[in-house]
């Protein structure tokens, strides 16, 4: 029965889903999830000396984006995006910017 559970919770995991959040960096991670100016200054001047990008989540958790290329037009903003979670990472299929 453990096994049919963890393969079910495998399974689940390989699919992509969608979150909503922002766009921050390692350093900082939840402290730039307001989308202003500010931060989005903030987080593209750390990014730009060597951070890396990361998602946090609309209940703030930090999360490692295993492609960060895909987020490079939206340091700083408050972003949905669709992808699959794999343990602490997220490999990014699409991103789009949220008003």
């Amino acid at each position: 029965m453990k096994k049919v559970a963890l393969l079910a919770a495998f399974a689940l995991s390989a699919f992509a889903a969608e979150w909503t959040g922002a766009i921050s960096e390692a350093g900082c991670g939840a402290k730039h999830t307001d989308g202003s100016a500010k931060s989005v200054a903030c987080v593209t001047g750390c990014v730009k000396k060597g951070a890396a990008p990361v998602f946090v989540t609309a209940d703030g958790k930090v999360v490692k984006i295993a492609n960060a290329d895909k987020v490079t037009e939206h340091l700083g903003h408050k972003v949905k995006v669709t992808g699959k979670l794999e343990g602490e990472t997220l490999t990014i299929d699409t991103v789009s910017m949220l008003q």
